[in-house]
């Protein structure tokens, strides 16, 4: 497969990176994807990029027919559906479909019907984690190839360099992190809940929310209780001494492709406490304290005899050792990866394919 362009779909990408934004940008560099001539499609602006998604790619795919396409943003538009042999998608969760209720308008108007369409007639997908894998057979076709591209997690923030987390002192507060824009999926709600259990239980908490408002009708930042602080969006720097002085990083996401912000936060050795769910005891592993948002005293009595016992401090290098774990992963994944662009499917053993086809979704 070599002699060939690739052409990177990067046209979502603008202003500020973070999150998914970032993969897609660090994933699919020239040294990362090996040969060819790699062309970043980018726009300025809305309309640009709808422009270039829904009527740019798909002419570039006629006109160069040797062309590779990686689908590394939104999903792509029903013109490229002849060229699905030229395309790869690459999936970050199944959200859009199985979330409706959560989604902005948007999504729901230009979002979801794109991503439907592609799941359909895509036969090469790649995912960010074994979760999101599993998740997206039940909507794909039974012959498509679905594989593992877990992203490298870099020290964004810089925070390998900070000795240890912020040593916890039984009466004093109890310092929370949570990372992430303000929409329904993050479940804020069940966040502020957890704190105000703590604070019922005897045991001081703060929660510090890093992230611009997205959508959605928050009550909270109405009225928001005294131990609440959002930051909004803040540059590297702030978010680092902001996680020099927390105790902990904490999830309450109703769902999520992988949850980077759990794994970059673990360069500083920040335990994490997150939903007890499929994708977060695969990011986790053994590292993390995995919880039940909707029940907010159990979560905050499991939190309080962590955090009493000690086992806070424990979390330090349990955390550094997962993302290391996770790197490696990541590394074996990329290989996997440059491998298939040369040589096609057989580049890829068993292990590199995420699971066979499933039960399909109802009604799809």
């Amino acid at each position: 497969m070599t002699g060939f362009r690739i052409y990177v779909d990067q046209t979502h990408i603008r202003g500020h990176v973070t999150g998914i934004e970032r993969v897609a940008r660090d994933q699919f560099t020239p040294e990362m994807l090996g040969s060819g001539a790699v062309r970043a499609v980018r726009s300025r602006g809305i309309a640009r990029m709808i422009l270039a998604q829904q009527v740019g790619l798909p002419w570039r795919a006629a006109i160069d027919r040797k062309a590779q396409f990686v689908m590394a943003g939104f999903p792509p538009g029903p013109l490229l559906a002849p060229f699905a042999e030229r395309c790869i998608v690459c999936v970050y969760d199944t959200f859009l479909l199985e979330r409706p209720q959560d989604l902005n308008w948007k999504s729901r108007l230009y979002m979801v019907p794109s991503f439907r369409c592609a799941l359909r007639w895509g036969r090469r997908f790649l995912v960010i984690s074994r979760t999101t894998g599993e998740a997206l057979r039940r909507f794909c076709a039974a012959d498509a190839m679905v594989a593992l591209l877990r992203p490298a997690v870099r020290d964004v923030f810089g925070l390998s360099g900070l000795p240890a987390p912020a040593a916890y002192r039984p009466g004093e507060p109890l310092r929370m992190l949570a990372i992430g824009t303000i929409e329904p999926r993050k479940d804020y709600a069940a966040a502020i809940e957890l704190a105000a259990a703590l604070v019922r239980a005897g045991v001081p908490a703060e929660l510090h929310i890093v992230g611009r408002v997205g959508w959605g009708r928050h009550a909270f930042l109405d009225d928001p209780p005294p131990f609440l602080t959002c930051h909004g969006y803040v540059d590297d720097a702030a978010l680092r001494d902001l996680a020099a002085r927390a105790h902990l990083l904490l999830s309450t996401s109703k769902a999520e492709g992988l949850g980077l912000p759990l794994l970059e936060i673990q360069h500083g050795g920040l335990p994490v406490v997150a939903p007890d769910g499929p994708v977060f005891r695969e990011v986790l592993g053994e590292s993390g304290l995995l919880i039940d948002p909707g029940d907010p005293a159990a979560a905050a009595a499991d939190l309080a005899a962590w955090a009493r016992t000690g086992r806070l401090g424990q979390a330090a290098a349990r955390s550094r050792a997962n993302v290391a774990r996770w790197n490696g992963l990541a590394t074996r994944d990329a290989e996997c990866f440059r491998a298939y662009l040369e040589d096609g499917p057989s580049a890829y053993g068993p292990d590199g394919l995420v699971v066979a086809a499933g039960p399909r979704a109802p009604g799809w």
